[in-house]
Formats: structure tokens, C-alpha cells, sequence
């Protein structure tokens, strides 16, 4: 293995276990999973690296990586594709730089402290990884060299990664070790949460008013307008000329090349043709009489073949092996696995790493979709795809025209770009304004600004013009006289309420019975402050728990409902019951590990700014674009 000259910190300062093993997760699960669809020369080696902490390089392949493995994530949790046009509107890009801007931050505080591991612990860590086990559960170094050559990773390279986030890991046990937040804040936290209450309640509203409210006299309106005249003002407009294009607008214009198409579909092979495949898990033996012997075990139902697992000291996980086709497996074992028609056991089937058992836990049969079904698809794809890139190339000559000085008509009459103009006030929607990037370029606009070309998230393209700002105004009372009448008449109403509210809390608070005050009162009992209280005023469970023992209250909501309260019970939680403990000792468990979290977070902010992070930005947007296909 690899070996480093820097100082050696002891192994037993590591924490040992399941954090170790934690780390060799992710670097593997960074190898394997986001290698897929990249080599390590992803721009033909012309560039290495998008940037850099103090020494340490943020490589062109880890962002590459890095941000494949974000859209995927974002896929697999929409359930529908996101392209880098949409990741890149929504930050995705930015939020994946971040993060690996923050990991080369630590590496090179790090590497400044001179931490390290030795030998003896990457062979620990090593030896902790399932994936380069062989059958007998011991660390096999061909597995262990076969799954790095398969990703086009050497063993110094991965050991030499995995021995800086170890390292990583004793400079954030060195900052964070023994963080707590001590018994007081879980006490005082589960107190709040479990503490209950009991009350009675009445809802108090306009029946209860004496009367009906007279309409206002000339003079109360005028008096009211006055007062109260900006919540009658118009909203500021911005009126704005623009020039707009999207890939819908010239979509139905993009002629379909059935070459490309079909080589779309041929791309997506593995997408719309399925072989017949197995989900199946493997469990390997040391020898042949091994395997047989669990193998008559397993026919005589003496054992279960998780029991085998669990007594090799491994889980499903670490046996499962997916979803495989007959391609994807050796010629015995795939006769052996596709031999099943129906889960189940193999025989031991003997392989280059020994006998091994296969357990068949479904049988996928084999699916086509042919080209012609796909073509719908397809046909969206490529020509969505098609349109947005004639609309890149085209930005090009229409920023260049923009620079030339020509108006934002002209662009639209030498252009594919659609001419408009709009009103837009803060809660205008409709068309372009629906768009997030023209809402926010419009709202930062002045009338002494030239047009300049700016993307939409659909991979359209706009330019806009701010040609006058409206100010707000108050409209004379003549024109919204009915807007302000009710108005006046809700705020009249809303007095009268508040007066009669005070008043019946006064008379309980003097020992009138809320039964005797002809309200139908209601009788709550053991609320927690997250219980729900149907039909009750908004802040009214807030307040109940703001009272003092046998308090009272008038709550006015802002939905318009009030309501009188009486507090008749506060029930403190049982602190010495063994549920209390229990959550006790969770809830300073998630304390403590915030506040390392927030500690160490601060930290990498203080690294990155003490070693300065340059970034090249045409080594980003080089992967970017290759990302995206250009």
C-alpha cells in the first residue's frame, strides 16, 4: 500500500467501529456508483482540476462525479428526469461546488497539521469493506484490485484518499470531541414538549354583539381613508418591452433526423430492452465441503439462509447482489441462477473465488419496447433537446447584437425571439412572468439599463427592457368608496369583538362561570402544545400555554375568530419514567451532535477562508457543458 512520510497519529486516537467503516462507505460508494459514464480523462485530460484550496486541488473528476450523482438523486426522488439545464436553474451545480470547496478546505487544514494514518489503519478500513471480502469473509486483495480496475482507480490513489478522510475524521474529533449540551437543555426541551394542559373555551363573535353595526357616515369614511390610506394603494408597476424565445415556441419547427432518433433509442438499449433477470444475493464457502454441507442443511430446513448470513458475521446487504441478467454472470452460475423459474436456492456453484450458494429472490422476465412505441418519447426528447440548443447558438448572435446597441424591437424582427410588453406588478404570473430569472431580472432594473440576454430554466432565452415605473398611488375615496366601507365596516366590528372580549374576561377573572355568560363553551382536556384544536382561533393554544395557573384570555386570531379561555389544569410530564429516559437520552444525543455539526461547520468556514478558494470558471463550465451534451 501507499505510505506517507507525514506524522503518524496514533491508531487508537481513530474512533473505531462503525465511523471508521462509515468513511470507507462513502469513498466506495463515490467510486463505483459515480464513476459510471466517466473515465478519469472526462475533458480528454486537457484540464485537471476546476479550482483549488490553499494546495489542494477540487479535480475536474470528483466535480464531474459529484454532480452526476446529485442529478440522479434528484431523479430517483422526482421520479422523472432532471437535465443539467434544469439542475444548474435550480443551484444544483453550485450546491455540489460548495460542498467539495468545503471537503478541500479540510483536507488542507489537514494536510497544514501534517495528521495522518498509518498503514495499519487503511488495512483496517480496508478490511471492513464487504466488497473486498472473498467467500470466506476475509479481505481478498484480486477482489479488492478488480473493483478499483474496474473504475480506473489505482490502489495508491484510493489509499491515499482514504487515509486524508481518516485523517478528515481526527480533525473532526479533535474539534468536536466531548462537544455536549449538558442534562439541563434535554430536561428543559422534553418539559416544554410534554408538559399538558386543561382548559375551557368559548368562541366569541359577532352574534354576540348587540345590534347591527351602522354604516359609516361620510365623515367616519373620510376620517378611516385617511388613516389607514396605504393598505388601498396601487402596487408599483414596472412596465417592461421584452423579447422572449423557449424551446416551445420552435419546437414544432425542428425537423426530426430518423437517424438521430434511432441512435437515441440504440443509446437507451438498456432502457427499453430488458433481458429475463434475477434479484438475487450470494453467500461464498471456503471449500466445496462447506458449501454442501450448509446446502443439505438448508434442503432439511435446519437453517435459513439469513441464518447462514448472520453466522458469517454479514448482512443482506452486504450478500445482495441486485438485479442481474444472464450477461452479467459467468456461464455456470448463470445456468445454475436462470435454471430457477421461481425464487430459490442453487446448488453450490463453483467460481474463481470458490463455491458459492445463489438465493433467487424474483425472476423479472424479459421486456421490449420497440422503437416505433418509443418514438413519441423520443421524438419529444430530441427535439426539445434540439430546440434548446438552436436557441444557444442563437444568444450568441443576439448578445452580439445587444452589444451593437440595437433595441430590444429589433432583436424580435431579425430574430426567432417573440416581441411583448407587460405590466408586471408583485404578484403578476402569467406568460414570461411565470419565470423566476424574469421576475428577478425585472425587479432589479432601471430605466438607464441597456438589454442584455439572460437564460430561462427551460433553456429559453429573454431580454428585457424596463421602460417606466408607476409608483404606488391611493386611489381617490370616490373610486374604492366600497373597498373602504368594508373595510371600515371589519374594523369597527374587530373593536367591538376586543371590547366585548375584555369585558367577559374580566367577569371570569372575578369568578362569573363561563357557563352563566351564554357562551357554548367547550372543555379540553391533557392538549400537548402540538395538538390541533378544530375551529379554535390561530395562536389560541400559544397563548393557553403563556397562562399562569387558573389564567384567562381573549384571543383574537388574524382569521377573524376570538375566543374567551379559562385555564383549568397544568400536568407536567413524569421525568423518571423509563419513556422519559429513554427520550431524554435521544434528544441530548441529537443536541450534542448538532452542536458538533454547527461547530465544525464553522470551522470549515474559517479553513476555507484562511486558505483562499480560487476557482477556474472555464474548467467549470467546460464539464458543464459536457454534462449537458454540447
Amino acid at each position: 500500500m501507499a505510505k506517507k512520510s507525514d506524522t503518524q497519529a496514533p491508531a487508537s486516537s481513530m474512533r473505531r467501529g462503525k465511523t471508521g467503516r462509515v468513511f470507507v462507505w462513502i469513498i466506495l460508494v463515490l467510486l463505483i456508483a459515480g464513476l459510471a459514464g466517466f473515465g478519469a480523462g472526462g475533458l480528454g485530460g486537457s484540464i485537471a482540476s476546476i479550482g483549488k484550496v490553499g494546495d489542494t486541488d477540487i479535480s475536474v473528476q470528483d466535480f464531474q462525479r459529484a454532480l452526476q450523482q446529485e442529478i440522479s438523486l434528484e431523479t430517483r426522488r422526482r421520479g422523472a428526469p432532471v437535465s443539467i439545464q434544469q439542475a444548474r436553474a435550480e443551484g444544483v451545480d453550485q450546491r455540489v461546488l460548495a460542498r467539495l470547496a468545503a471537503v478541500a478546505s479540510l483536507s488542507e487544514e489537514t494536510k497544514q497539521l501534517g495528521l495522518s494514518v498509518g498503514d495499519a489503519e487503511v488495512a483496517n478500513q480496508l478490511r471492513a469493506v464487504p466488497a473486498f471480502q472473498g467467500p470466506d469473509g476475509l479481505f481478498n486483495r484480486d477482489s479488492y484490485e478488480f473493483a478499483l480496475r474496474q473504475n480506473g482507480t489505482r490502489p495508491g490513489d484510493f489509499e491515499d484518499e482514504l487515509r486524508l478522510t481518516a485523517a478528515r475524521n481526527i480533525l473532526q474529533q479533535s474539534v468536536t470531541g466531548g462537544l455536549t449540551t449538558g442534562d439541563t437543555y434535554a430536561a428543559t426541551l422534553y418539559n416544554f414538549l410534554g408538559e399538558r394542559r386543561s382548559f375551557r373555551w368559548a368562541i366569541v363573535d359577532e352574534a354576540l354583539l348587540d345590534g347591527e353595526m351602522p354604516a359609516p357616515t361620510d365623515a367616519q369614511l373620510q376620517s378611516f381613508y385617511d388613516a389607514n390610506g396605504t393598505q388601498f394603494e396601487t402596487p408599483e408597476i414596472r412596465k417592461v418591452t421584452y423579447a422572449w424565445l423557449t424551446p416551445d415556441m420552435i419546437v414544432d419547427d425542428i425537423v426530426v433526423d430518423e437517424d438521430e432518433l434511432r441512435a437515441l433509442y440504440d443509446s437507451r438499449a438498456e432502457q427499453y430492452i430488458q433481458p429475463e433477470r434475477r434479484l438475487v444475493e450470494r453467500l461464498g464457502f471456503a471449500d466445496q465441503a462447506a458449501a454442501d454441507a450448509a446446502k443439505a442443511q438448508l434442503d432439511a430446513g435446519e437453517v435459513t439462509f439469513d441464518q447462514l448470513v448472520t453466522d458469517r458475521g454479514l448482512t443482506l446487504e452486504d450478500v445482495d447482489q441486485g438485479e442481474v441478467a444472464r450477461a452479467d454472470l459467468d456461464a455456470a452460475i448463470a445456468d445454475a441462477v436462470f435454471a430457477l423459474e421461481e425464487p430459490g436456492l442453487t446448488a453450490p456453484v463453483d467460481t474463481s473465488l470458490g463455491p458459492v450458494i445463489y438465493r433467487v429472490n424474483a425472476v423479472l422476465q424479459a421486456t421490449t419496447v420497440t422503437f416505433e412505441e418509443a418514438r413519441p418519447d423520443l421524438t419529444g426528447e430530441f427535439t426539445s433537446d434540439r430546440a434548446a440548443r438552436d436557441i444557444l447558438d442563437q444568444t450568441i448572435a443576439i448578445d452580439d447584437l445587444l452589444v451593437g446597441g440595437a433595441t430590444i424591437e429589433e432583436i424580435a424582427a431579425e430574430t426567432d425571439m417573440q416581441l411583448g410588453t407587460l405590466d408586471m406588478a408583485p404578484d403578476t404570473s402569467e406568460g414570461i412572468a411565470g419565470y423566476d430569472a424574469f421576475r428577478e431580472e425585472v425587479a432589479q432594473l432601471t430605466t438607464a439599463d441597456f438589454p442584455e440576454i439572460r437564460e430561462l430554466s427551460d433553456g429559453g432565452a429573454f431580454a428585457v427592457r424596463l421602460d417606466e415605473i408607476v409608483a404606488p398611488a391611493l386611489p381617490p375615496l370616490s373610486d374604492i368608496r366600497d373597498e373602504v366601507v368594508a373595510a371600515w365596516t371589519a374594523d369597527q366590528t374587530a373593536q367591538r369583538l376586543a371590547a366585548l372580549g375584555v369585558d367577559l374576561m374580566e367577569q371570569v377573572k372575578a369568578g362569573t362561570r363561563m357557563a352563566t355568560l351564554d357562551l357554548a363553551a367547550k372543555a379540553e382536556t391533557d392538549v400537548s402544545r402540538t395538538n390541533f384544536i378544530d375551529e379554535a382561533p390561530v395562536g389560541m393554544l400559544a397563548e393557553v400555554f403563556d397562562l399562569e395557573e387558573n389564567g384567562v384570555t381573549f384571543v383574537q386570531g388574524p382569521n377573524g375568530l376570538s375566543a374567551l379561555v379559562e385555564l383549568t389544569d397544568i400536568s407536567a410530564p413524569d421525568m423518571t419514567s423509563e419513556q422519559a429516559q429513554a427520550v431524554l437520552g435521544q434528544l441530548n444525543q441529537v443536541a450534542s451532535e448538532g452542536l458538533a455539526a454547527d461547530v465544525f461547520e464553522l470551522f470549515g468556514q474559517a479553513a476555507q477562508a484562511k486558505h483562499g478558494l480560487s476557482l477556474d470558471q472555464t474548467a467549470v463550465n467546460a464539464v458543464l457543458t459536457q454534462i449537458s451534451g454540447y
